[in-house]
């Protein structure tokens, strides 16, 4: 029988790979398929032998038999998924054996815009009533006739995975542990409080002594609570992490936490809130599981029919290895604990028009190769960020040429609240251009390394939980240079906290000596502290209009004031980074002049920056700190009074042509081609959110 079946097999692959000019093949995958079959698709009086496959291992690997025969076509491979969900027990994996070539591309395709799911979780059969006396006395007494509970361990799903310790200056890839996901969309934890935060009133150790207190009577409910933990930005609004909680001492209303407890310590004032707790199942959405018995609470927030499912996968749902000339299109991510697509070295391996929702970490990371590109893809509900993307070679300043263009991002940082951003972006020569990115704590855009290019992208409500943030944020470092931020539309950054004012927060933020950074023709409207050099050379914002900002530019010389420790010797962080690069040398020589001596040029002064034709209008115009002024810092040719030709309208902002700006050279912003635009992927322009036509 064996025999007969590799047979029929070899037959087949044959018969599908006698192709003629430069039309692909097709193999087909389905959930309903068979890996004995052919992987064509089924038709009238064919033999049972025909058919799609039932995985996509089994079509990976009738490519690489094809491959091995020297029979791959002209055309290519394209591999059609039909519709449906294919849950996935281990990573998806293609090494460079599976790649194509420029004239024989390997495609892994939705078929004919089918819904595909690849799915890293189980789903989770009926729950009932809980009726145990103990847990039901755990539980509010207004929710006991609501939650349901769901045993686990009888239902075949025994990997709960782990809570960790994660948040600023950890792994964005730590995996989540389980986590419930209901109608789509990621339920949260049971938590107090449900909105806002709790304050620490006390540390009674000190900062770093592990311990401290908060005056709230429902630190009561939680002395013989099993597994708490704690999430807070514990000294600074620009960093958070989760810490596990040792013990809850009621009376003297004090949390002690394991090691190394929190993120640069404890702060009196500083603001938390205390998670995972049965106690604290009080409204509807959350959920609570006992790892020690394998049971599932959950209060569902309607009549409890949409699908249930709890994530399990921990390892990438694909993984690309090696791989070049390969493409995923119109699929599906979802529900894991891990990262969506993983992308390790290679060549021109693209995304195309795919869904990455309810992951545990980050959608998509691309790391080494070149010429990879994100194209049209939906980011949301992500635990630690969009996508990570890096590439070339930086002592060569060799571009990677990695894109990532017309991508949605929104609500990309559910576990990690500070430093995952939509995109992060690192290495030399990547292209972000044309991206809605919105909804998120902190910042959108988080940038090191050099030669990159930020155009066409919407980036707004950003910075709406943090301060000292920016929508485009990089620092600390006076090599990476060579960055262009133009033609992006930055609007309505930031927000206020708790009525406490205006949380400090920047559109682009260059912070602590960035240096060799263009900012040209942008538009920023309602966004905050709008363009900030904080201590840096040779930048320049050039050509923006700037509508109610507060100010519209500012300008420090830090590293001659309360950061001269990097310039005397105190602390050696940038200088060590400048020794790290051959920056006396070509081509860095060549393509950054201004570095070959900068050690012998007073380097703490900020010289270098210019700040020309700008428009500003209302809000503030320019901040000054440090005594810079117009014979340090190059200013000229600005309005910053009457409104210049600048109107806002419901329908946008936008600038007559009669403005005097044009008079003293101001080029026009091309605001049509900000943002999403429409593709064969991505059917409507704006945000796909809105229209029912999203995939």
């Amino acid at each position: 029988m064996r025999a007969w079946l590799c047979a029929v097999l070899s037959i087949s692959l044959l018969s599908l790979a006698v192709h003629t000019g430069a039309k692909p093949m097709n193999l087909y995958v389905s959930p309903q398929g068979n890996d004995s079959w052919s992987g064509r698709l089924s038709a009238p009086n064919r033999q049972r032998t025909d058919g799609p496959f039932a995985t996509l291992e089994r079509a990976r690997d009738a490519i690489r038999q094809m491959k091995r025969e020297g029979k791959l076509p002209k055309g290519g491979v394209t591999v059609h998924l039909r519709g449906g969900t294919y849950s996935l027990n281990q990573t998806f994996t293609l090494s460079a054996e599976d790649s194509g070539t420029v004239e024989s591309p390997i495609v892994y395709s939705a078929y004919r815009n089918e819904k595909v799911r690849l799915v890293g979780g189980r789903a989770v059969g009926d729950g009932r009533r809980v009726t145990d006396p103990a847990i039901l006395e755990k539980l509010p007494p207004e929710v006991r006739e609501k939650a349901r509970c769901y045993d686990l361990r009888a239902q075949g799903i025994r990997d709960f995975g782990q809570m960790r310790r994660r948040g600023f200056g950890l792994s964005a890839t730590i995996p989540a542990g389980l986590e419930l996901f209901y109608a789509g969309k990621p339920m949260p934890l049971a938590q107090y409080p449900n909105e806002g935060w709790l304050r620490i009133t006390a540390t009674p150790a000190g900062q770093q002594g592990g311990r401290f207190t908060c005056d709230d009577p429902r630190l009561k409910r939680w002395a013989q609570a099993r597994d708490v933990w704690v999430h807070g930005y514990w000294t600074w609004d620009w960093a958070d992490s989760y810490e596990k909680v040792v013990s809850v001492d009621p009376d003297k209303g004090e949390i002690i936490t394991a090691e190394p407890h929190g993120v640069y310590g404890y702060t009196v004032g500083k603001r938390f809130r205390v998670l995972n707790l049965l106690e604290e199942l009080d409204a509807p959405g959350e959920w609570y599981l006992d790892r020690d018995t394998g049971m599932l609470y959950f209060y569902p927030p309607d009549e409890g029919s949409g699908e249930l499912m709890v994530s399990v996968l921990e390892t990438p749902l694909v993984a690309l290895n090696g791989v070049s000339h390969v493409k995923i299109q119109g699929v599906i991510f979802e529900v894991c604990r891990g990262v969506g697509v993983e992308v390790q070295g290679g060549a021109r391996v693209t995304i195309a028009g795919c869904t990455f929702r309810n992951i545990g970490t980050v959608g998509v990371v691309i790391n080494g190769g070149a010429e990879h590109k994100v194209v049209s893809c939906d980011f949301m509900d992500l635990g630690d960020g969009g996508i990570q993307v890096s590439g070339g070679d930086r002592n060569t300043l060799t571009p990677c040429k990695h894109e990532v263009l017309n991508c949605l991002f929104t609500r990309f940082n559910r576990w990690s609240r500070t430093y995952r951003p939509a995109v992060l972006v690192g290495g030399v020569g990547v292209r972000v251009a044309h991206n809605l990115m919105y909804d998120s704590p902190h910042t959108a855009i988080l940038l090191g390394g050099n030669d990159h290019l930020i155009e066409f992208n919407e980036i707004h409500h950003v910075c709406t939980e943090t301060g000292d943030a920016g929508a485009f944020y990089m620092g600390r470092d006076l090599t990476q240079r060579g960055t262009v931020i133009r033609h992006n539309y930055f609007h309505d950054i930031g927000r206020k906290l708790q009525g406490e004012g205006f949380l400090d927060v920047m559109a682009v933020y260059l912070d602590d000596c960035t240096c060799g950074i263009t900012v040209f023709g942008n538009l920023f409207y309602r966004a905050g502290r709008a363009a900030m050099i904080g201590g840096g050379r040779d930048n320049t914002v050039e050509n923006n209009i700037f509508v109610e900002c507060e100010p519209s530019v500012h300008v420090d010389a830090r590293g001659m004031g309360w950061a001269s420790f990097w310039f005397d010797g105190r602390d050696s962080t940038l200088m060590d980074r400048l020794k790290a690069v051959p920056y006396q040398q070509p081509p860095w020589s060549e393509r950054y002049p201004e570095l070959v001596n900068i050690l012998n040029d007073e380097p703490a002064v900020p010289k270098g920056n210019k700040i020309a034709r700008n428009i500003s209008v209302g809000g503030r115009w320019i901040d000054l700190y440090d005594n810079l002024n117009d014979r340090i810092v190059t200013i000229r040719d600005n309005i910053t009074e009457g409104n210049a030709g600048v109107e806002v309208t419901p329908n946008g902002i936008r600038l007559r042509k009669d403005s005097p700006a044009f008079k003293l050279g101001f080029q026009p912003i091309p605001f049509e081609k900000i943002g999403l635009y429409q593709d064969q992927y991505r059917r409507v322009r704006g945000n796909p959110l809105l229209h029912e036509s999203n995939r």
